[in-house]
């Protein structure tokens, strides 16, 4: 190791930068400029720049700042709206009312693309018997997974609401009575003129019930246009019914009166477990009756992560199969399964080359100006300052950290030197609707407020890595302020807050984000590249840990664990189940973009390259990417997909990060791939070469995530290969660390340090699995346990203790011995130098004991694990 030291620092003599000061503004700043520590943003727009729509049809109901990057979005961007899909319903508003529509039984797959968006005929629209045609729809209310829309004609009015996993829509009337519009006669097969309920099944095969309010009665039975006279009432409600049975239909009655008011999602993050706890609530207000709750439709990630009882109801819809429960709420456990800031140096490569790597990287600059690639920029130096910090110290990281301190102190700071408004790298807050806009812009993030969580995701993690090594940079007096204002612009914890809306980006009970701010799309939402997405919440938990703020640590982690749960079974469907259509099939291996009403594996915005298709649910792939190795398995089969689809492995693009994705189920084959092209690939736009082979080298030592073993502290990993594990720590505080993991491994770590090393904890093998303890030795004094590396000898002594003695074939720096007495709690402690050989005595033992016991021993760089052994004393 330390002659890779020594040459990483040999170069920095060549490359040292000179860190810049932020400079000292001249002259009062400008009046739109808004002083936040040692940065500042711009409330006045520069010259020149895009600016979000100033329309926003909303009714005077809603204050403060508007929610966007929903699935009803559209609605507050356009006249109407267009296609939503809360699912299992879809919807549009329209000037006649809501056009509903239940995609449920007609889902197909068309190989490339999954399919349940709205038709040009669909179920039937719910209007008003005394207006045809309404001016505008507007927002009137919003909950974190319902909506309410009003119409409005003068006197005449139409409320509406509906929201994600509800089959129900409930409507209230001034004016005039329900009038629902069908493209042909749908069939009653339950209720009448007289009757307040009606249960009928339209053109498509779809099954409804309609429920007036006690006392109401129907007009238009025979016909294409059925009206509920409301008798006095102004309430009504719809229900999609899963079938077209009687019993079904009083079941959905039940609750059809208890009016959805409100929906909230809390979440709560369980550091001693590792897990995500988060608990929905449904506020409901009975019209008549006397039920509360409601009836809610889970989609897989929640009900596969939930105890909450099942009825026997389903939906299908394009993110799998539905299941129904009822209550007034619902709680889902999801484990976290820990960041870290970079892979450990374990990896047994060329560390001349990784260290040649890394002094190329130290002229990394930058033409980019827009948020996206500049942000793109920022993370490759924030992925290599922690690679090159473990190889070289301080000063070589420090010189990725300039960089990144002088390229965000530029963007955070809103006037030039003379204090005046500059017209690029700046950020700027739009009040109207409530966001923070970065020029320049790119891909709508202004216009169209898309991709804030992708681009903002950079900054956040470039942040979160200067915070981890200069927390003085980092407070609320200098930097700090300007980070924490683009990750409430993205995803706000605070629900009173008055800048920005709550969790902006995030949708609570879909389980992920989306991209477009407006949702004007006939598919409804989108959302491509999931792994930025990972990236940005990522950033969070880093940035929270590094400034001592656990509720944005405890927020980052939410997303994360959240987020990760929704790509594994929408983006990869990792248990093959969510892409299998009842009707026709997806031959994909992976989705490349979700959106609200279909699944598409064979495209991203800009080409159909399948390495694109595929990468872009990889990149960046940094420490906080170990979520990707958690199924091997199936990394296999996206991969081979992927070969198959390109053909051969001649990669026409972004070849780094296939080999880094290759390198989860074959790291064999990823090391040879690299080697035949090392010297003259080059890297995708926000990854470098130097973390292409640390990533490589270091799975190819440490092999991917076990996911069954977790935590008390969030910055860790667990890895297994072949048949042992290797704990991973990072500390991210100032004092040294004990973390206690779910397989009574304990480990030790010094601050901002990983632990590999220090003998606590590192690699053991895998009760249940191959090399675990095995048969008890001969007993006796002197038992001599001998290997190519290394001789082990037992001596029993006459107090009731035994000795072991490590003897290794070469000088190691540390021994450790890890055993376990009659099977109990494994102890892993640091044995005692005596020459070459290093020692260690058990107390408190009788006759007849087993231990079962091995040794970690330092060999070179690396550590290694002796086989688990068993030593019975004698009897």
């Amino acid at each position: 190791m330390k002659k890779i030291c020594l040459l990483v620092l040999s170069l920095l003599l060549i490359f040292m930068i000179t860190p810049m000061k932020p400079f000292e503004l001249e002259g009062d700043a400008f009046s739109g400029e808004i002083k936040t520590g040692a940065g500042s943003y711009s409330t006045i727009k520069p010259n020149g720049r895009d600016d979000v729509q100033s329309e926003i049809y909303k009714t005077d109901q809603i204050e403060g700042p508007m929610e966007t990057n929903d699935w009803w979005s559209s609605t507050a961007w356009t006249q109407y709206s267009n296609a939503q899909y809360p699912h299992p319903l879809a919807m549009i508003n329209q000037e006649d009312g809501l056009r509903i529509y239940n995609p449920s039984n007609l889902i197909t797959g068309q190989g490339d693309y999954i399919a349940g968006w709205m038709n040009d005929i669909d179920d039937f629209v719910l209007g008003h018997s005394n207006v045809r045609s309404f001016p505008d729809t507007r927002v009137d209310d919003f909950s974190d997974w319902f909506v309410s829309n009003t119409y409005q004609s003068g006197t005449s009015e139409l409320n509406v609401s509906y929201g994600h996993g509800s089959p129900y829509v409930y409507a209230t009337y001034k004016g005039g009575n329900p009038e629902l519009t069908f493209y042909s006669t749908p069939e009653i097969w339950y209720g009448n003129e007289n009757s307040s309920v009606l249960g009928i099944t339209t053109e498509k095969g779809n099954n409804y019930a309609l429920f007036g309010p006690s006392g109401s009665t129907w007009e238009g039975l025979g016909t294409k246009s059925l009206t509920n006279l409301l008798n006095g009432k102004d309430y009504f409600s719809v229900a999609v019914l899963p079938d077209n049975s009687i019993e079904t239909l009083e079941k959905f009655e039940e609750y059809a009166y208890s009016f959805v008011v409100d929906t909230k999602s809390e979440y709560n993050y369980v550091e001693e477990n590792s897990e995500v706890v988060t608990t929905f609530t449904f506020e409901t207000e009975r019209k008549e009756g006397t039920n509360d709750g409601t009836l809610f439709a889970l989609y897989p990630h929640q009900y596969k992560n939930s105890n909450q009882p099942l009825l026997d109801y389903t939906y299908e819809s394009v993110r799998g199969t539905m299941k129904v429960a009822e209550g007034k709420s619902f709680e889902t456990k999801m484990i976290f399964n820990g960041v870290l800031p970079s892979l450990p140096e374990l990896g047994d490569y060329n560390k001349e080359t990784l260290a040649s790597y890394i002094q190329e990287d130290f002229d990394l600059e930058t033409s980019a100006e827009d948020t996206y690639w500049y942000g793109k920029y920022l993370g490759q130096l924030s992925t290599i300052a922690p690679i090159a910090q473990q190889m070289g110290g301080m000063d070589a990281a420090n010189i990725f950290h300039d960089k990144l301190k002088d390229g965000l102190e530029n963007w955070f700071t809103a006037s030039d030197q003379n204090g005046q408004l500059k017209d690029k790298f700046l950020f700027y807050y739009n009040d109207n609707w409530g966001t923070l806009l970065g020029y320049p812009d790119s891909f709508g993030s202004v216009r169209e407020l898309n991709d804030h969580h992708f681009h903002y995701g950079y900054f956040i993690k470039a942040a979160a890595e200067i915070a981890r090594v200069d927390k003085d940079w980092a407070s609320d007096e200098n930097w700090g302020q300007m980070v924490n204002l683009l990750i409430k612009d993205m995803a706000n914890p605070d629900r009173n807050d008055d800048m920005f809306p709550y969790l902006r980006n995030f949708d609570q009970y879909a389980g992920h984000s989306w991209a477009s701010g407006h949702a004007n799309f006939f598919d409804g939402n989108n959302n491509e590249s999931s792994s930025e997405a990972m990236n940005a919440w990522a950033g969070i938990i880093l940035w929270g840990e590094s400034t001592g703020n656990k509720e944005l640590r405890d927020l980052g982690i939410y997303l994360y664990t959240t987020e990760m749960n929704a790509i594994n079974e929408y983006w990869f469907d990792v248990d093959d189940e969510n892409h299998q259509p009842k009707n026709g099939e997806f031959n994909r291996s992976t989705a490349s973009m979700i959106w609200g009403g279909k699944t598409v594996g064979d495209a991203v915005w800009w080409t159909d390259n399948p390495e694109e298709v595929h990468g872009i649910n990889w990149l960046p792939i940094t420490g906080a990417s170990l979520y990707l190795t958690q199924y091997p398995e199936y990394a296999k089969e996206n991969y081979e997909t992927l070969l198959a689809e390109r053909r051969n492995n001649d990669w026409s693009i972004w070849e780094d990060l296939i080999w880094m994705y290759r390198a989860i189920s074959d790291p064999s084959d990823a090391i040879r791939q690299y080697e035949e092209r090392a010297d003259v690939f080059t890297p995708e736009e926000g990854n470098t070469k130097a973390n292409t082979l640390h990533w490589i080298g270091n799975l190819d030592a440490l092999g991917t995530v076990d996911n069954t073993v977790t935590a008390d502290y969030p910055f860790y990993a667990v890895f297994k290969k072949d048949n042992k594990r290797t704990h991973v720590v990072y500390n991210m505080t100032d004092e040294e660390k004990t973390v206690t993991f779910s397989d009574n491994t304990v480990v030790t770590v010094g601050p901002h340090e990983f632990n590999i090393g220090n003998g606590d904890g590192g690699t053991i093998p895998i009760p249940g699995e191959p090399g675990e303890p095995g048969e008890p030795g001969e007993p006796g004094d002197g038992t001599i346990i001998s290997e190519d590396d290394f001789e082990i000898e037992i001596v029993e002594n006459n107090d009731e203790s035994v000795t072991f003695t490590f003897t290794p074939t070469t000088s190691s720096t540390f021994v450790d011995i890890h055993y376990k007495v009659n099977n109990g709690a494994q102890q892993n402690l640091r044995t005692e130098q005596d020459g070459v050989s290093w020692k260690y005595t058990i107390q408190d033992v009788r006759e007849g004991d087993q231990i079962d016991f091995f040794f970690t021993y330092s060999k070179g760089i690396l550590a290694y694990d002796t086989d688990w052994y068993s030593y019975e004393l004698e009897s």
